[in-house]
């Protein structure tokens, strides 16, 4: 049984299906994605010998050695130049997203979709493709086991596309729908940067900046959530 979260990055990879799952620990999403599509390859990249392990256990179990490569090493090093058109990756921190794609840059010539699934820092993301001229074409945020996802999917498009600081903190597209999970997501956010907001008050040498930001962005908060309850 595939989680949720990963079944909803399934369903954005399109046809014909040349894939790297960079961070794949067990392989389940290659696994289920091959199994589903009889022409589908798959890369599953792993960092730590442990999950490289268990990745070529699930791949072995599921007769898929010959569509799916498990391959040990960091990041984006585990793909060469041109050998898939779409790469996921699930589960982390927006920054390490970031700098697996920054630090790998070189092998993204010829993807044209990235499915990126950030626990955190979404934004930080976001920046990033907008940058690097891909350009959102979807976005969807689920709930499982008492945690809030959001996933981005991106295309490379031939311009550098705009983004309003809106947008990047919230996403366009989650911005847009401003559903109930969106909704709870940001109230939960809101009551986190108060609290920090009033630790930075109390302390000895006041971050002014700090304080500015986090009010700033609270101030966002209450505009957005408050527009989706009034709509």
């Amino acid at each position: 049984m595939l989680s949720k979260r990963l079944e909803k990055i399934a369903k954005y990879l399109v046809k014909p299906i040349k894939f790297a799952d960079i961070g794949s620990d067990h392989a389940y999403l290659p696994c289920y994605v091959c199994l589903q599509d009889a022409t589908a390859i798959a890369i599953a990249g792993e960092i730590n010998q442990g999950p490289y392990l268990r990745a070529i256990e699930t791949v072995t179990t599921n007769q898929l050695e010959n569509r799916i490569h498990v391959r040990k090493g960091n990041g984006l090093e585990v793909v060469n130049e041109g050998e898939v058109s779409q790469i996921t990756i699930a589960g982390m921190g927006g920054k390490l997203i970031k700098n697996i794609l920054e630090e790998g840059k070189s092998k993204l010539t010829g993807v044209k979709r990235l499915i990126l699934q950030p626990n955190l820092d979404a934004d930080i993301v976001r920046k990033w493709l907008y940058q690097h001229r891909y350009a959102l074409i979807a976005e969807e945020i689920i709930e499982e086991d008492g945690y809030i996802y959001e996933i981005l999917v991106a295309e490379q498009v031939h311009f550098t596309p705009r983004i309003t600081e809106k947008e990047l903190m919230f996403g366009p597209f989650l911005l847009n729908e401003n559903n109930s999970i969106f909704q709870e997501k940001w109230w939960r956010e809101r009551d986190k940067k108060e609290i920090l907001l009033n630790e930075m008050r109390k302390a000895t040498h006041t971050p002014n900046e700090k304080i500015q930001q986090f009010t700033k962005e609270i101030r966002l908060i209450e505009e957005v959530v408050d527009d989706g309850n009034n709509s």
